[in-house]
């Protein structure tokens, strides 16, 4: 849903994962869905918890971090009534580290998507390296949508660095046209719902990207790259 962008409310995510998630088996090991004790058991849920094990992976690497925890926590904020506090701890450096979800969130753009060492290296695969850029931002908006607790800052800095950016913007397009349209289109879709809030000149500068993106991929105007 978040992918597709196939969803209007919060509480629509919610309702998916409980549906998805509330099986139980039976004392003959039978299964049924039991939504509403599922939601019983999340009311009662103080807090959130994700552990990472893979220096490898990070919570905005896959989507298998918001769809899991960020659905919990989606499903426990409207079970409950109340948004309950997001953690990860890291056991990536051998000592432990716990952190809440709008830091770990923070540190991954900085010392990944943010980093030019990271992001020169994605790039260097070239097509491949421009998806895995534009999985990062849909991961992060994925976390806006469970959970709301990513910094606004987030969404402005990889606008200023991969769409605003005239040289970036090109360079990527020319490696993967489509995912570097679906980027802006992610920065975009997280300015309307509220994720953050650009000033008007640099909202105005990131929709024309996104037009100029999407008529590079319609054929219009010079220099179309496969996608």
């Amino acid at each position: 849903m978040v992918q597709e962008d196939a969803w209007q409310d919060g509480d629509e995510l919610a309702d998916v994962f409980t549906r998805r998630k509330s099986f139980a088996y039976g004392p003959r090991g039978e299964t049924s869905a039991r939504p509403e004790l599922f939601e019983r058991v999340l009311a009662r849920v103080d807090l959130a918890y994700q552990n990472l094990d893979s220096v490898e992976l990070g919570v905005t690497s896959i989507d298998v971090y918001f769809d899991n925890l960020g659905g919990m926590s989606r499903a426990i904020g409207r079970a409950s009534g109340r948004n309950v506090p997001v953690y990860v701890g890291d056991s990536t450096q051998g000592e432990s580290r716990v952190r809440t979800l709008s830091e770990q969130v923070a540190l991954e753009t900085r010392s990944r998507v943010l980093n030019p060492k990271w992001y020169e290296g994605m790039l260097r695969h070239g097509y491949e390296g421009v998806q895995e850029l534009e999985s990062h931002v849909t991961n992060t908006l994925g976390w806006s949508a469970t959970t709301g607790q990513v910094d606004s800052w987030v969404y402005g800095r990889i606008a200023e660095t991969f769409v605003l950016d005239d040289a970036m913007r090109q360079r990527l397009a020319d490696l993967n046209l489509a995912a570097s349209s679906r980027m802006a289109n992610r920065l975009l879709e997280a300015h309307a719902r509220h994720y953050w809030t650009p000033d008007p000149e640099t909202l105005s500068a990131l929709q024309a990207a996104g037009d100029e993106l999407e008529d590079r991929i319609e054929g219009i105007g010079s220099g179309v790259a496969a996608a």
